[in-house]
C-alpha cells in the first residue's frame, strides 16, 4: 500500500495525456495542505474540463485526477492567493518525474503583470511527513511553499521564500534507470538483507510490495538473504527488474489493486502476479491510476481529514471523561467507607441495652450480639458515660447512612455522565463528515464541557459580520437488508434520539450493544414480517457501530420500538427498557448495502 516511484511515475504518465497544454482555470486551497486546481483541457485531450487533487497531508501525501469538487474556505489562505496571483490561467507546458522519485514537476507558463511570458514551477513532493508542495520560478529559486521548512525542524534543506531549490540525495540510493547489471549483482549480492529488502534499499521508487513483485517474476525466495543468491538467482532477479523498469519507460502502466477477503489489501501500478494464484485474492483492473486511487484512498483520505478536524473534540472528551473516571473511583472508595455504618448501629444498641454491666474504668466491654450468637467487644471512650458512647455510636452510623445515600446519588449521576462521554467517544470514532462534528460539538456545548470562548474556537469560527454559520444537520447510516429492508444507525446522540423518538414507529424493532456505548439501530417494518437474517443484519450494524467493534461477538439487545423508554430530563441518547430479547452477533456488515 505505498505510494511509490512506480505509482508517481503512472500518475505523471496520465497527467501528460490529460492535462499538457490545458490552462489553469481556478485554484483553491480546500485545507491546509492540499490543493486543488482546475484545469481547462486542450481539444486535443478531449476538451472539458478535469481537477488535479495534490496533498501534502504527512499522514497520507496524495495527487490524482478527478470530477469532483470540495468546499473551499470563505478567505484563501496566503499560498492560495500566491498561486493565483502568478499561475491562474496559466498553460502546462511540461510534467516530469526526476529519477524515479516520488515528485512531480508541473511547469507552467504565464504573463506577468507586464505582459512579459513567464515560466514557473510546481513540485509536488510524496514523501511521507517531508511531503510538500513548493512553488519556484524560472531560476529555480523557492517563492513559497505550502509547508515553510526552516533550519530549525530541517538541517538537510530549508523550504522557504528566496532558498534555492534542490532535490534532497536519496542517502545509498541508485536511479534504477542508470544501472547495469554488473552494477545491479554487485550492489545487491552486498547486501546482508532479504532479496526483497535488498533491491527498495538500494534502489529510488522501489516499495517492499514492488520488491517483493520482482522477486516472485524472478522465482527468486524474496525472504531469501541476498548475500546468499548464486550468480543464477542474481541474473533471474536483474532481469525481473529491468523488466519492470522497461515498463515504467514505455509508460506501459496495468493498475490492479488487490482484495483480500473483500478488503483492499495492496495496489500497484503493474500488475501483482504474486497475488494472481491465491485463492482468496481478488483482482480489480483499471484504465488509469486516478481511479483506483479515488477507490483506495477515497475514505481513508476522509476518516484522515476527520480524526484531524475532531481532534480538540477528542481532547475535551478525554479530559472530562478521564476527570469522572478519577471521581467515580473515589466515590466507590468513600461508599465501601461506609460498609462500617451497620457495625456502628449494633454497638449503640448492645451499649444500650447490656452498657450497664461494663466497669466505669473499662475501656472496651465484651457482649453477647443478639442478632448472630456471637461474642463482640466493644471499644469504649470511659471518659464518657455508657449512654454518650451509645450515642456516639449511634451517631456515627447515621453520618454514615447519610454519606452513603448522597453517594449512591452521586455515583449514579457521575456513572451516567461517563456512560455519555464514552458514548459522545463513539460517534467520534464513526463521524465521516463535518456535520456530524458539529452536532457533537453542540452536544458537547449544551452539556457544559465547551464554554465560552473555547466553544467557538473549536467550532473554528469567528465573531463577525464575515462570520459563516454552518450547517449543522447530519443523517444517520443508511442500511438495506439483505431482504429489502430499511436499517437506520443513528451517528451521534442527538440522531439516536431522533431517529428511535421520531422516525421511527412503535412497530419497528429497536437494536443496541449490551452494556456498551453505540448507536441505536432501528429496522423499519412497514408491517411486514421480518425474517430471521434481517435480524441478524440490523444486529451486526449495532455491533459494528458500537465500542465493541473490535470483537469477535457482541451481545445485542433488541425490541419493539414502543417498549423504549427516555426518562425526563436524561441526557441525549440515554434510554431505558426492561423486556427485551438478546443475540450474540458478529461485526461483519460487509453484506448489507449502504445508501449513500
Amino acid at each position: 500500500m505505498a505510494f511509490d516511484g512506480l505509482t508517481v511515475s503512472n500518475i505523471v504518465n496520465d497527467l501528460k495525456k490529460e492535462l499538457l497544454g490545458g490552462r489553469i482555470y481556478k485554484i483553491a486551497q480546500t485545507e491546509k495542505d492540499e490543493l486543488l486546481l482546475t484545469i481547462r483541457r486542450e481539444k486535443e485531450s478531449g476538451g472539458g474540463q478535469t481537477k488535479l487533487y495534490m496533498s501534502s497531508d504527512a499522514s497520507l501525501p496524495l495527487v490524482y485526477l478527478t470530477d469532483e469538487s470540495k468546499q473551499s474556505p470563505m478567505t484563501a489562505p496566503n499560498f492560495c492567493m500566491l498561486l493565483r496571483k502568478h499561475i491562474q490561467n496559466g498553460k502546462i507546458t511540461g510534467i516530469f518525474q526526476p529519477s524515479l522519485e516520488r515528485i512531480i514537476r508541473i511547469e507552467i507558463e504565464h504573463l506577468d503583470e507586464m505582459g512579459d511570458l513567464r515560466h514557473k514551477t510546481l513540485l509536488i513532493e510524496l514523501m511521507g511527513k517531508y511531503s510538500n508542495i513548493i512553488f519556484v520560478d524560472e531560476d529555480n529559486k523557492i517563492i513559497d511553499s505550502i509547508k515553510r521548512i526552516p533550519s530549525s525542524v530541517s538541517s538537510v534543506r530549508e523550504v522557504l521564500p528566496g532558498r534555492d531549490y534542490f532535490i534532497p540525495e536519496t542517502v545509498d540510493k541508485k536511479n534504477p534507470h542508470e544501472t547495469s547489471i554488473e552494477e545491479f549483482q554487485s550492489i545487491v549480492a552486498s547486501k546482508g538483507q532479504p532479496a526483497f529488502k535488498a533491491l527498495y534499499t538500494s534502489y529510488t521508487g522501489l516499495s517492499p510490495v514492488i520488491s517483493q513483485e520482482i522477486c516472485y517474476r524472478a522465482d527468486v525466495d524474496g525472504d531469501k538473504s541476498a548475500i546468499a543468491l548464486d550468480n543464477d538467482e542474481l541474473t533471474r532477479l536483474y532481469k525481473a527488474f529491468d523488466s519492470v523498469m522497461n515498463i515504467v519507460k514505455d509508460g506501459d502502466f496495468k493498475p490492479e489493486l488487490i482484495y483480500i477477503d473483500e478488503k483492499p489489501k495492496e495496489y500497484a501500478a503493474i500488475p501483482l502476479t504474486m497475488f494472481h494464484d491465491n485463492s482468496s485474492a481478488q483482482v480489480k483492473e483499471y484504465d488509469n491510476i486516478s481511479s483506483l486511487l479515488l477507490d483506495f484512498y477515497a475514505e481513508k483520505n476522509v476518516v484522515t481529514r476527520i480524526r484531524q478536524k475532531s481532534s480538540d473534540l477528542r481532547k475535551v472528551v478525554a479530559t472530562a471523561l478521564e476527570r469522572n473516571i478519577r471521581t467515580l473511583d473515589l466515590q466507590r472508595n468513600q461508599l465501601r467507607d461506609t460498609s462500617k455504618m451497620d457495625k456502628y448501629k449494633t454497638y449503640g444498641e448492645l451499649l444500650t441495652v447490656y452498657g450497664y454491666s461494663a466497669k466505669s474504668d473499662a475501656k472496651s466491654i465484651t457482649v453477647n450480639d443478639y442478632n448472630t450468637g456471637k461474642d463482640v467487644t466493644i471499644p469504649i471512650d470511659n471518659a464518657l458515660s455508657i449512654s454518650q458512647n451509645a450515642k456516639k455510636y449511634y451517631d456515627k452510623y447515621t453520618k454514615l447512612k447519610r454519606t452513603a445515600k448522597a453517594l449512591e446519588t452521586q455515583i449514579e449521576e457521575v456513572s451516567q455522565t461517563v456512560s455519555h462521554l464514552e458514548s459522545i467517544q463513539n460517534s467520534l470514532d464513526i463521524a465521516r463528515e463535518e456535520s456530524d462534528l458539529a452536532e457533537i460539538r453542540r452536544e458537547l456545548i449544551e452539556g457544559g464541557y465547551i464554554k465560552g470562548s473555547a466553544a467557538e474556537r473549536i467550532n473554528g469560527r469567528q465573531k463577525g459580520k464575515n462570520s459563516r454559520a454552518q450547517k449543522v444537520k447530519s443523517k444517520p447510516f443508511h442500511y438495506i437488508s439483505s431482504d429489502g429492508f430499511h436499517i437506520y444507525v443513528g451517528k451521534n446522540n442527538y440522531q439516536n434520539d431522533e431517529l428511535t423518538f421520531k422516525m421511527a414507529n412503535g412497530g419497528d424493532w429497536w437494536f443496541h450493544a449490551k452494556g456498551i456505548p453505540g448507536s441505536h439501530v432501528v429496522l423499519i417494518t412497514e408491517g411486514k414480517e421480518v425474517p430471521d437474517r434481517a435480524f441478524e443484519e440490523a444486529a451486526s450494524l449495532a455491533a459494528y457501530y458500537s465500542k465493541g467493534k473490535d470483537q469477535d461477538k457482541v451481545e445485542i439487545d433488541y425490541l419493539k420500538r414502543k417498549d423504549v423508554k427516555k426518562p425526563g430530563g436524561a441526557k441525549p441518547g440515554f434510554v431505558v427498557y426492561y423486556t427485551n430479547y438478546s443475540m450474540v452477533i458478529g461485526t461483519d456488515i460487509s453484506a448489507l448495502k449502504e445508501v449513500q
